[in-house]
């Protein structure tokens, strides 16, 4: 079985990750590649066709930057990106997130005639247009290509919601709210390598961290908020301002003794932070399945987020605290003792049967892209 799958992966392939979407992506990729099948990345960053130590084919897409700025989108990249995609003759065509391009990929299945998996990377993907507006559009408003971008989506995803051979959905919350636009979904979970993970050493646990883009859309105001009710413990940030929020409230934390600003850092050094911290702070409101807690638990860590839950896993799992919104459960949580070799156990457990990319997780994403492949799915 043949799959490609389009999009930025190749850095996360070599251990840069340029967001939760493209390492679940390389992930995966390497999943089917340890299955035995045959997995082509088609990547616009590349400048050169390669072939990675796993088998992982990575492809470039002739003419990207070529032709006039603007013009051509359409002109050079849509033809070449289909070319391209069609050349694979692929069985199956993978894609994630929401993104007008992957109509190309669509296209491109039907052409070969091949199948084509949607994949979802957050609950505002299986939403409606009125809460991505509320919590991605505005908080994110940008210039033209922004706009572009936005209508062209907005007019294809949902089609594709509709017309994908597979919507994969990362925890059972998605696979709710589809539901209820009877949209039939499978559930795939998030991955994690763990041989990527840094050796646990015992250490004396003295900050809660925050990880990810500092801006209004991850909820970096109410961070601030809970720094300024809990002037007793102390916080390291990593990560760099991205809007306005950001860089209002990057300034103030300066300001507070406690808070220790550890800009952006590599995807190693994170996961160091995190497994000396006394816990993972979340104030995000809409998330998919944070590649973060994942690797938190992986590293026997707490996730506290002040919002989402995704597939409500942290309160039946007993993953953290999930507040719903209530910022005193976080802060009285964050006064709790916590025995880290007991919730350990419990976290890495978790992370082993659901997410590990180990020999069970190959096989299960082999026979699920099989039955998509057959059509008895």
């Amino acid at each position: 079985m043949k799959i490609c799958i389009w999009g930025d992966i190749a850095g996360a392939l070599k251990g840069r990750t340029n967001g939760g979407s493209e390492l679940q992506a390389a992930l995966l990729a390497k999943a089917l590649v340890k299955g035995g099948h045959e997995v082509a990345i088609v990547d616009f960053e590349v400048s050169e066709d390669y072939v990675t130590d796993e088998g992982i084919k990575v492809f470039m897409i002739e003419g990207w930057n070529n032709g006039i700025r603007f013009l051509r989108i359409f002109t050079h990249r849509f033809p070449g990106l289909y070319s391209s995609l069609k050349k694979q003759k692929a069985d199956i065509y993978y894609c994630r997130m929401r993104d007008f391009t992957h109509i190309l990929a669509y296209w491109a299945a039907r052409k070969v005639k091949g199948r084509f998996i949607l994949a979802m990377a957050s609950d505002l993907d299986a939403l409606g247009l009125r809460m991505r507006m509320k919590y991605f559009y505005i908080p994110n408003f940008g210039g033209f290509w922004w706009l572009f971008n936005g209508i062209m989506t907005e007019i294809i995803h949902p089609r594709l919601l509709r017309k994908s051979d597979a919507l994969l959905v990362q925890h059972n919350g998605q696979k709710q709210i589809l539901k209820r636009k009877n949209i039939d979904s499978i559930l795939y979970q998030n991955l994690i390598d763990s041989d990527t993970l840094p050796e646990l050493l015992n250490s004396t646990r003295e900050d809660f961290v925050f990880v990810g883009a500092l801006d209004k859309r991850k909820g970096f105001a109410e961070f601030y908020e809970l720094v300024i009710k809990s002037p007793l413990h102390r916080f390291k940030v990593i990560g760099m301002p991205r809007d306005k929020t950001g860089f209002k409230y990057y300034d103030k934390l300066k300001m507070h003794p406690n808070v220790s600003l550890l800009g952006s850092l590599s995807h190693s050094e994170t996961l160091y932070q995190i497994s000396i911290s006394k816990a993972l702070i979340s104030t995000s409101p809409m998330e998919g399945f944070p590649n973060i807690f994942i690797e938190a638990w992986a590293l026997g860590i707490p996730v506290f987020s002040l919002h989402f839950d995704p597939g409500d896993v942290i309160s039946h799992e007993g993953l953290g605290v999930a507040a719903n919104g209530d910022m005193s459960k976080i802060c009285d949580a964050m006064n709790n003792v916590i025995n880290y070799d007991e919730f350990g156990k419990i976290s890495k457990k978790y992370v082993e049967q659901n997410h590990t990319l180990n020999k069970e997780k190959v096989s299960e994403t082999t026979r699920i892209f099989e039955s998509i492949c057959t059509n008895q799915n």
